[in-house]
């Protein structure tokens, strides 16, 4: 995947059948299922790939028990089957993981236990393992750090966990393998009408050399999550509001908080939603929040409040209480949900199932969903934009398509194991000296730097440290050491000067202490 070479494309085709606006999991989703079909297919982002939220989740795989328990039946069977798929499809990306809910009261294990007997029913063939009561003692085995005191035993259940930012990027390799054309800092300024003021076309300029074009395409799908409205407006400058973003924070800890490979599943918080304490990549993520947010930002903040939330939930389940001292990264996303009628309903009561709706002038705006669903989201958005925009009628076939890299035994111990099939690949660039970890906390290598520039479309310091490698997500102080490492190599590879370095630190620096606690 070369940005290069997709730029000459864009300029070889005239009229394109297919424009995606978003680079996140849904518009990422929809490239790989409409290039599939045939369809010849753009996508353009204005950062860079899962820049947003797409980058910025708990690392799940999930049909939702939060879900569950507020009925919204048919979005648990619907996640539940994609994760499933998921599984199926990337096995070099999505993994089991089991989640244990400890219980301090004489009925929350039987209680519990049958929902989640439920949970695992919907999952039917697609599911990861069964849910299991546990005694006292069974519940210390799995959760070594978990209070003791009061204990009465707990639930053990089986969810999916995943790299979201690697999967944001084996989706790009995906649809560009499958004939998709994707550009990154691409931003879409306006829409383009015909004189019946039907949409015919995007704005666009490159925010890497500032040049400017219009392009020509039969559909174009607003597929950009949080700012959806703002791209809505463009078509039509009255449209009522249509997204209600709600902030999820998460920081990251030591996995010494956590001691073993089971994650914590805490069903009830001060604000009524569930907590997690999951083991990723040799830490934990603790989350998430859900506050209403009025304006969406591409560097979302986390709110004090937020944060001492998380600290104080997660105390009250830890024998080794995590403080501020101890968060290695913090980071907040936004999630797009779909507007209802209802004003007073509170974000974490709105449904996470996705719409799609259609102007009156052709624009698809693909809104809400999670990212388990992403290829349902895919597949119902291909489905209508071929009535709308006269594309052929042709069948879906993401649910058996292999996500680029797919491996199976995949070993998840290996830094290198989210390339799949291409590891061998990244490892023999230089075999001798390329593969040693620029950092003896997190896990980078030189290898994978030039990789992430080559073969990935990583064009910024912080697309390799955040999204190519998740060295700021997992320890945003060790990465502030390496960053000079980083961007030394990326500027021999792309012969860049000294000036250059350092402007490219300096960008980075801002975006590096928001993640700082």
């Amino acid at each position: 995947m070369n940005r290069s070479k997709n730029l000459k494309e864009l300029e070889l085709e005239q009229n394109w059948d297919v424009i995606i606006i978003g680079g996140g999991a849904s518009g990422l989703g929809i490239a790989v299922d409409s290039a599939n079909r045939g369809h010849k297919t753009l996508l353009l982002e204005k950062y860079d790939f899962a820049k947003g939220t797409s980058s910025r989740s708990t690392k799940l795989v999930h049909g939702g028990v939060r879900y569950l328990q507020n009925g919204d039946i048919s979005l648990v069977i619907e996640a539940l089957r994609e994760r499933g798929i998921m599984r199926k499809n990337a096995p070099h990306l999505v993994r089991d993981l089991s989640f244990v809910i400890p219980s301090y009261d004489w009925w929350s294990s039987p209680f519990y236990g049958i929902g989640l007997k439920v949970y695992d029913m919907m999952a039917g063939k697609l599911g990861l393992g069964a849910s299991t009561i546990l005694s006292k003692e069974e519940t210390l085995q799995y959760l070594p750090n978990v209070k003791e005191d009061g204990l009465r035993g707990g639930v053990i259940y089986h969810d999916g966990q995943f790299d979201d930012a690697r999967m944001a990027i084996s989706l790009a390799l995906t649809a560009n393998k499958e004939g998709a054309t994707l550009l990154n800092y691409f931003e879409v300024t306006g829409l383009e009408k015909e004189n019946n003021n039907m949409l015919s076309g995007v704005h666009v300029t490159d925010k890497i050399n500032g040049s400017s074009h219009i392009i020509k395409g039969k559909v174009i799908i607003n597929a950009t999550g949080v700012f959806s409205d703002e791209v809505i407006r463009m078509d039509n400058p009255d449209a009522k509001l249509m997204i209600r973003p709600s902030q999820g924070v998460h920081l990251v800890i030591d996995k010494s908080f956590l001691q073993g490979d089971h994650a914590i599943m805490v069903p009830h918080t001060t604000d009524g939603r569930v907590l997690f304490a999951v083991p990723w990549n040799g830490q934990v993520v603790v989350g998430t929040t859900d506050t209403p947010i009025d304006n969406a930002l591409e560097e979302p903040i986390p709110l004090e409040e937020e944060i001492n939330f998380i600290l104080e939930n997660a105390s009250t389940y830890m024998t080794r209480k995590p403080r501020r001292k101890d968060v290695k990264s913090i980071f907040a996303g936004l999630r797009p949900l779909a507007a209802n009628e209802d004003k007073k309903e509170s974000t974490k009561e709105v449904s996470r199932h996705h719409k799609i709706i259609v102007s009156t002038n052709g624009l698809v705006s693909v809104l809400g969903g999670k990212w388990t669903t992403y290829r349902k989201m895919a597949e119902d958005t291909v489905n209508t934009i071929q009535m709308v925009g006269g594309l052929p009628d042709r069948k879906c076939n993401t649910e058996s398509l292999a996500i680029f890299g797919n491996e199976f035994n995949t070993d998840f111990n290996n830094p290198y194991h989210f390339y799949g099939t291409e590891s061998e690949k990244v490892y023999a660039l230089d075999s001798k000296k390329g593969n040693y970890s620029l950092s003896d906390k997190i896990f980078i290598s030189k290898n994978q730097v030039i990789w992430a520039i080559r073969e990935e479309m990583a064009v910024t310091l912080e697309d390799i440290l955040a999204r190519r490698t998740r060295c700021l997500f997992l320890d945003a102080y060790e990465t502030e050491k390496i960053a000079l490492k980083v961007v030394k190599i990326m500027s021999k590879e792309i012969k860049k000067d000294d000036l250059w370095i350092r402007d490219e630190l300096k960008k980075f620096n801002v975006i590096l202490k928001k993640y700082q606690l």
